[in-house]
């Protein structure tokens, strides 16, 4: 299957029934004269996914920038190659920094899936609760929701279809391997609720919209304990 139009300058172009079974769902979006992908899959696809790009109508030299919503292997397996062939700017935050740059196969879980990791350095480290990054015309509230790993990030941009959401792997797992923690990731997914968005753009679930977005997140708060109102 080839890439989807999700909403207003987003597009599918990587994901388990997109390029193959392994990668997390990424995303394409339209920022004007640069293009960023969010997450970039576990690494055996990129060929995939960038004729996906090419089919959507847009260059792959264009993509200027791959934001890493967390540094488990098959979200960021695939920025090296992507790196090498266009240069992209790499943006993650800080305490999900040294899985990225480094090989650690616990904090990547690159173990799980047989498969070496490049480390890639991250260009735009971010600190902060929410800090905004000017990509194109677009601008990128990248929003630190720790639980599944400590340096997760949900961003989410405004556009002509509302307010588009990455949460990326809301629904876990969670192993204090790589650092989860399910008190903080139940105070982040209270925040994410309280964003109102209207696409939930998610990373390996694929595509909720309106109350379904909603629900799908009440939907792990419940089955992990406390809900959001707790």
């Amino acid at each position: 299957m080839r890439y989807r139009n999700v909403c207003d300058r987003v597009y599918a172009v990587g994901g388990p029934d997109i390029t193959g079974g392994d990668d997390c769902c990424v995303y394409l979006v339209d920022c004007g004269a640069d293009l960023a992908l969010i997450d970039a899959g576990l690494g055996r696809s990129v060929d995939k996914i960038l004729r996906n790009v090419q089919s959507a109508g847009y260059e792959p030299y264009c993509i200027k920038y791959i934001i890493a919503t967390h540094c488990h292997i098959d979200h960021i397996g695939g920025i090296a190659p992507l790196v090498n062939l266009y240069g992209p700017k790499v943006i993650a935050h800080e305490l999900d920094r040294r899985g990225i740059e480094e090989v650690h196969d616990d904090l990547t879980a690159a173990d799980l899936y047989g498969i070496e990791y490049t480390p890639t350095r991250v260009d735009i480290p971010l600190k902060g609760e929410h800090e905004v990054i000017r990509i194109g015309d677009l601008d990128f509230h990248m929003i630190h929701t720790p639980g599944h790993t400590p340096g997760s990030i949900s961003p989410f941009i405004e556009t002509k279809d509302g307010r588009v959401l990455f949460g990326q792997d809301i629904h876990g797992p969670f192993s204090p391997k790589w650092g989860s923690d399910l008190a903080m990731w139940r105070k982040s997914m209270a925040r994410l609720l309280s964003l109102n968005i209207d696409v939930l753009c998610e990373g390996h679930a694929g595509v909720y919209r309106g109350e379904k977005a909603r629900r799908y997140i009440e939907s792990y708060l419940r089955r992990y304990g406390q809900s959001h109102s707790t």
